[in-house]
C-alpha cells in the first residue's frame, strides 16, 4: 500500500485533516485482532491458519464475525488507506479480501465443518462470515 501510494500517486481522495479518521478503522482492526487472539489463548486452541482447532470459539469477537482476525486485518488496511489519503492503496484491499477468502477462509471453514459438524453448522447459521 505504501509503495503504491508513493510510486503511483494517482489521486488524493482524502484530504488532511480528514485522513486522521483512519485511526477509527485502524483501532477497530487492532481491537478485533486482540480480542480474537485472547479468545484463542483462553480456549487453548491454535491461532495458526490450517492447523486443527481443538475448540470452536463462538464468544467474544467470534460472536460478531466467524473470522474476526481477518476482518481486523481488513479494517487495519482501510485505516492505513485513509491515513495515506490517495486512491492507489485502496486497490490492495479487495485483492487482499479475495485472497483471504479463497485461500484461508474457505479452507478453514471446511476444516471446522469436518471437525465440529452440527455445532459448526449452527454457529455458521447465526454468525456471518465477515460482518
Amino acid at each position: 500500500m505504501i509503495l503504491l501510494h508513493y510510486l503511483f500517486p494517482v489521486a488524493h481522495i482524502v484530504a488532511y485533516p480528514w485522513r486522521l479518521l483512519g485511526c477509527v478503522p485502524l483501532l477497530l482492526g487492532i481491537a478485533l485482532n486482540l480480542m480474537a487472539d485472547k479468545a484463542f489463548k483462553i480456549n487453548h486452541t491454535t491461532v495458526k491458519p490450517f492447523e486443527e482447532s481443538t475448540v470452536l470459539i463462538t464468544t467474544s469477537a467470534f460472536h460478531i464475525s466467524r473470522h474476526p482476525m481477518y476482518l481486523g486485518m481488513v479494517f487495519i488496511l482501510i485505516g492505513i488507506g485513509i491515513f495515506m489519503g490517495s486512491l492507489m492503496p485502496f486497490l490492495v484491499i479487495p485483492v487482499f479480501v479475495l485472497l483471504l477468502d479463497m485461500v484461508f477462509v474457505r479452507t478453514e471453514e471446511r476444516m471446522l465443518a469436518d471437525k465440529f459438524g452440527k455445532t459448526w453448522q449452527e454457529y455458521q447459521a447465526k454468525v456471518r462470515r465477515w460482518i
